[in-house]
C-alpha cells in the first residue's frame, strides 16, 4: 500500500483528526478537528512529519511520488476555493505553516501569501477593487520568502548578523521615515509598489538570486524551507532547552490564504479561552484591524485589547473587538466555548476576519505559567469539565516551583526608584544586570552570572539566550508576543510592551525618560506587576499556601500518591519551612553544616589535637551545641521521622589553607602557623571525595561518632520528657563494607543506651545507612541484616558510578549534552539504566533479607520529578529534598501514582 504523506481538510470534512498529533502535528490535527467541528476554517492539506523527516534523510529529496499527491489536493483546494493557483485572472494564494507534535512557538517558519507574482498581481487587483492591499501582500512575501527559503534554507549566513529580513525593514523604515508616517497602515499604493521593486533590486544585490516569480517554485521552496526549519538553529536549540527529540519532524501545513489586511473590515487575532498568565474564565487576546497575523505578535503596532477584561494601559484607548465588531466578537465567544468544551482544556486560537467574515486559523492547548494552571486546573475540575486525576495531570511539577518565585520586597519597592511600567507577562521578582544580545545573555548566564535580557522584542532567534537569563524585558510586544508567550511557558519573570524604554544598540545603552543605564548596570524587575526599578531589590519569598487552589490541588495530589516526601534540612528554621510545605519527616540533615561559623574554632581544636585526650576535650565543646541544633530540629518536626547523618566531609574541609587565616588561626588557638600548615598538608589528599570521611572518619577517631551520637540521643530524650515523641534515624554515612557498618552501629547503639539509662527516659530510634558507593548496592542483602533503613545519597552514587567528578565534570558535560553522548545530566536527573539499575539492585537485595527495610533517597534528584517517578516505580518509601521543592516532589508523586493507576476519588 503506497504511504500517504498527504492530508486534506476543508468542505465540512477532513482527513485527519485531533489524536493524529503525531503525524500532523499539532497544527494540521488541530485544523482537522476543528473542520470535522463545523467551524470556519480555510481549506487546505498537510504533509506528515514523516514526509520531514523523509526530506531530510534524503538530502533535500522527496519521495517520487509526492508531486503527483499535492497536485491532487491542491485541485481539491481550488475546486472549494473557486480559485486557481498560479491562474491570473482569480489567483488563489495560499500560506505555509510548520507545525510540529509540540507548541514550538516562533522557532520554525511561515511563508503567507505564496503565489503571488507579477502576471498574478493584476488578477487580484481587479477581483479585489484593492491595489493597496495586494501590493501589501506582495510586500510581506517578498520579505517573508527571501528570509526563509532564500537565506535561512540555504545556510546563508548574514555579515554582522544583518539578515535579509532586516535590510528589508530597514528600508520600510526608511520609507515611512521620508514620509512621516508611524504606521505601515500609511503606506499608499505607490508607495508599496516602489517598495516591492526595491525589495527585489535588494533581494538579488544580498543573496545574488532573483526572488521566483512562478507559483509552484514559490510553493515548493516554502514546503522545503519548513522542513529545512525542523533543524534549525533556533529549533535544535529550542528543543535542547525543552528536551524534545529530534526525530519528530514538522508537519507542513498549505492552506488558502485568508486576509485580515484588507481594509477596515478586516482584522487578524490571538485569542485565549481563558486568561493565560491568571488562569481567570475570560476570553482573552489581542487583534488588529487591518493587518495580518504576524502584526499582532511583532510590536511593530500596538495590538488592541479583544474586550473590556484584557485592556492595559498601553491600549486602554483603543478599540475592542466586542466594540468595534460586536457579532464576529459574538461569534469568537460561541467558538471559545465549543472548542474548550470539546478539548476540555484553555485553548490558544487564532483567527482572520476577512471583509466581516470569521476564519479559526488554529486552536492548540495554551501555554500558561504556574499560578494560572494550578487555577484552570481546580475550576475545572470543580465546574466538572474534568475530573480530579485529570485535574493533577494538567499541572506540571516544575509549575509548582512558580508560587516559589521569589517577589520584589514590597517596602524596598515603596523607596525604590520606578523606571517604567509595562505588562506582566511572567511571574515574580528578578534581578540582574543589563544585558543587549541573547548570546551574551548565555555566555554569562551559564557563568551563573545574573542578567536580565532586554531588547526591544525578542525573536526566535533569541531563545538561547532567554533560557540562562533571570529575566526578559522588551519595549514593544503584547501579552501575546514571542517574549512573553516563551517566558510563560517557562514560568520565567518577563515584562513586556515598556514603551518608555528606548535602546540603543551602538552605544549600548538603555534610556528611561531623562534617565540613561548602560549595558551592565542592574535593575530589578517586579513581573508580577509590570514595573522596573533602577539598581538591587531585596527579594522576599512567598507563601504559596496563600493561593486557594494550590492547597485544593495539593489536598488531592497528598490523597492519591503513595511515595512519602520528606526534606532535607539542617537547621530548625528550614525544617519548620518544610513542614509548612508538606514535609512528612527530614530525609537528611547534615551534620558538617553545624560545625561552620563561630564553632569552627572548636570543630579546628579537635583536629590539632595531639591525642584522643585532647579530641574529647574539645568534643565536649561541641557536643551541647549539636545537643541545641538537633532539640531545635526535632521539636520542629515533632512526632515525623528525623534522619542525621554523621559527619560526612574530609577533616581538612574546616582548615584554612591561605597564610592570613592560617595566622588567625594559629593565634586564637595558642599555637604556630607553621603547624597549622603542616596539619592541613598532611590532611589534603589527592581525591578528598574518595578519601578519608564519612564512616572512615568515625572509624579512626570513635570519639566523633560518639559526641554526635550522645548529642542525639540527649536532644531526643529531652523532647520525649517534654511529651514530644520524636523519632531520630541515625544514618553512618559511606559504608561499603558490613564491617565498617557494624563498627560505628555498636559506637551509637552504646551512646543510645547510656543515655536512656542516665536520664531514665526510654525511646525508639533507628540506625540505617547512607548508600553512595556501588559495592554497597552489590552487597545490600548483607548490610540490611544490620541496617534498619537505606538512603540512597545519589550525588554521590552518580559520582562514582559514572567516574565523574561533581564539581568538575560542568567542564565537559554541556559538550556531552550538546553532542547526544549523553541524554540529561545525571546529576539533575537519575540515570535509570546505570545508577537507577544499581539503586534497583540495592532494594532488592536489601528487602530480601529485611522485608520491611525503609529505603528513600536523599540527594538533589530527590527534588525532580522524573527521578521521583523513577524512585517510586522501583518501590522506595521516600524521596527527600530541599524544603522548597517539597512541594514539586508532592505533585510528581502524585502523577506517578495516577500513572499506576491509582485515583484521587
Amino acid at each position: 500500500m503506497k504511504q500517504q504523506y498527504v492530508y486534506f481538510f476543508g468542505g465540512g470534512m477532513a482527513q485527519g483528526r485531533a489524536d493524529m498529533n503525531n503525524l500532523l502535528g499539532g497544527k494540521g490535527a488541530n485544523i482537522a478537528e476543528m473542520v470535522n467541528l463545523g467551524l470556519p476554517v480555510p481549506p487546505g492539506f498537510t504533509l506528515t512529519t514523516e514526509l520531514c523527516n523523509e526530506f531530510n534523510k534524503r538530502n533535500r529529496e522527496y519521495p517520487k511520488s509526492l508531486e503527483k499527491e499535492v497536485e491532487v489536493n491542491l485541485r481539491r483546494l481550488e475546486e472549494l476555493a473557486k480559485k486557481k493557483f498560479g491562474d491570473p485572472v482569480d489567483p488563489l494564494l495560499v500560506s505555509v505553516r510548520s507545525g510540529a507534535r509540540a507548541s514550538m512557538p516562533g522557532m520554525m517558519e511561515t511563508v503567507l501569501n505564496v503565489g503571488l507574482t507579477e502576471e498574478t498581481i493584476p488578477g487580484m487587483i481587479a477581483k479585489t477593487q484593492n491595489p493597496r492591499f495586494v501590493y501589501d501582500a506582495y510586500r510581506r512575501l517578498i520579505a517573508m520568502y527571501s528570509d526563509v527559503v532564500m537565506e535561512k534554507a540555504e545556510g546563508i549566513e548574514p555579515e554582522d548578523g544583518d539578515s535579509i529580513r532586516n535590510q528589508l525593514e530597514h528600508m520600510l523604515e526608511a520609507v515611512k521615515k521620508k514620509n512621516g508616517y508611524v504606521n505601515d497602515t500609511e503606506l499608499s499604493e505607490d508607495d508599496l509598489k516602489e517598495l516591492c521593486a526595491a525589495y527585489k533590486v535588494k533581494v538579488k544585490e544580498v543573496l545574488g538570486a532573483e526572488f521566483p516569480d512562478d507559483p509552484m517554485k514559490q510553493l515548493w521552496g516554502a514546503i522545503g524551507a519548513v522542513f529545512l526549519s525542523w533543524n534549525g538553529k533556533r529549533a535544535l536549540a529550542y528543543r535542547r532547552i525543552e528536551n524534545l527529540p529530534d526525530d519528530w519532524g514538522t508537519a507542513v501545513n498549505v492552506q488558502a490564504m485568508v486576509f485580515g489586511n484588507t481594509g477596515d473590515k478586516s482584522a487578524t487575532g490571538v485569542a485565549f479561552t481563558r486568561n493565560p498568565a491568571t488562569g481567570d474564565n475570560n476570553l482573552y487576546g489581542e487583534w488588529l484591524i487591518n493587518a495580518q497575523g504576524e502584526d499582532v505578535v511583532a510590536g511593530i503596532r500596538t495590538p488592541y485589547a479583544i474586550n473590556k477584561l484584557a485592556k492595559t494601559d498601553a491600549n486602554k484607548d483603543l478599540p475592542t473587538l466586542e466594540e468595534a465588531m460586536p457579532k464576529l466578537y459574538q461569534d469568537l465567544m460561541d467558538i471559545r466555548e465549543k472548542l474548550e468544551t470539546h478539548y476540555r482544556d484553555m485553548q490558544d486560537l487564532e483567527f482572520t476576519i476577512e471583509d466581516n467574515v470569521l476564519y479559526m486559523l488554529q486552536t492548540r492547548v495554551g501555554k500558561r505559567n504556574g499560578p494560572a494552571a494550578i487555577k484552570m486546573a481546580v475550576d475545572m475540575a470543580k465546574s466538572g469539565l474534568i475530573d480530579k486525576d485529570t485535574a493533577l495531570k494538567r499541572v506540571k511539577p516544575e509549575q509548582v516551583e512558580e508560587l516559589l518565585h521569589p517577589m520584589v520586597d514590597p517596602e524596598a519597592e515603596k523607596l525604590a526608584e520606578k523606571l517604567g511600567k509595562g505588562l506582566p507577562a511572567g511571574p515574580g521578582g528578578a534581578i540582574g544586570k543589563i544585558v543587549l544580545t541573547a548570546d551574551k545573555a548565555m555566555e554569562l548566564g551559564e557563568q551563573g552570572r545574573r542578567v536580565i535580557l532586554v531588547r526591544e522584542e525578542t525573536s526566535p532567534e533569541d531563545v538561547h539566550g532567554m533560557k540562562p537569563a533571570q529575566a526578559i524585558l522588551t519595549s514593544k510586544g503584547g501579552m501575546t508576543s514571542h517574549a512573553a508567550l516563551v517566558a510563560r511557558g517557562w514560568g520565567k519573570c518577563c515584562i513586556v510592551g515598556c514603551s518608555a524604554m528606548e535602546i540603543d544598540m551602538k552605544a549600548k545603552t538603555v534610556t528611561f525618560g531623562d534617565k540613561v543605564l548602560k549595558e551592565g548596570d542592574w535593575i530589578t524587575m517586579n513581573g508580577t506587576k509590570g514595573v522596573i526599578y533602577e539598581g538591587q531589590l531585596d527579594l522576599v519569598e512567598v507563601d504559596p499556601l496563600s493561593h486557594k487552589e494550590y492547597r485544593t490541588l495539593m489536598t488531592w495530589a497528598d490523597k492519591v500518591r503513595t511515595l512519602k516526601i520528606r526534606t532535607n534540612a539542617d537547621t530548625p528554621e528550614d525544617a519548620a519551612a518544610a513542614v509548612a510545605f508538606g514535609a512528612q519527616g527530614i530525609g537528611l540533615t547534615r551534620t558538617e553544616h553545624m560545625f561552620f561559623g563561630d564553632r569552627i574554632w572548636a570543630m579546628r581544636e579537635m583536629i590539632m589535637a595531639e591525642d584522643i585526650e585532647g579530641r574529647k576535650a574539645a568534643l565536649r565543646k561541641l557536643l551541647p551545641m549539636q545537643r541545641q541544633d538537633f532539640t531545635g530540629i526535632f521539636k520542629a518536626m515533632g512526632s515525623r521521622p528525623v534522619t542525621i547523618r554523621l559527619l560526612d566531609p574530609p577533616l581538612h574541609e574546616f582548615l584554612p589553607h591561605d597564610d592570613e587565616a592560617q595566622k588567625e588561626m594559629a593565634s586564637l588557638l595558642n599555637t604556630t602557623e607553621k603547624r597549622i600548615a603542616a596539619k592541613a598538608e598532611s590532611l589534603t589528599e589527592f581525591n578528598p571525595m574518595l578519601g578519608h570521611r564519612g564512616c572512615r572518619l568515625g572509624t579512626i577517631f570513635p570519639e566523633i561518632t560518639a559526641m554526635q551520637a550522645r548529642a542525639i540521643f540527649e536532644a531526643a530524650a529531652d523532647c520525649w520528657a517534654e511529651d514530644i515523641k520524636v523519632k531520630p534515624e541515625v544514618m553512618v554515612p559511606l559504608v561499603g563494607t558490613v564491617g565498617e557498618f557494624e563498627n560505628q552501629k555498636a559506637i551509637i547503639d552504646q551512646q543510645a543506651a547510656k543515655v536512656m539509662d542516665e536520664k531514665g527516659i526510654t525511646f525508639k530510634y533507628m540506625v540505617g545507612t547512607m548508600i553512595e558507593i556501588p559495592r554497597a548496592c552489590l552487597i545490600a542483602d548483607q548490610i540490611a541484616q544490620q541496617a534498619e533503613f537505606f538512603s540512597f545519597g545519589t550525588n554521590d552514587l552518580t559520582q562514582m558510578t559514572f567516574g565523574y567528578s561533581r564539581d568538575d565534570a560542568g567542564t565537559f558535560l554541556p559538550h556531552y549534552l550538546e553532542r547526544k553522548i549523553l541524554a540529561h545530566d545525571p546529576f539533575q536527573s537519575v540515570d535509570q539504566t546505570g545508577v537507577g539499575e544499581l539503586m534497583k539492585i540495592g532494594t532488592e537485595r536489601g528487602r530480601t533479607t529485611r522485608p520491611k527495610l525503609k529505603i528513600g533517597i536523599c540527594g538533589e534528584h530527590g527534588g525532580d520529578p522524573k527521578s521521583v517517578w523513577f524512585c517510586d516505580s522501583i518501590g522506595l518509601d521516600y524521596v527527600s529534598c530541599s524544603p522548597y521543592r517539597v512541594p514539586i516532589a508532592r505533585l510528581a508523586a502524585a502523577h506517578a501514582a495516577l500513572a499506576n493507576g491509582h485515583s484521587v476519588e
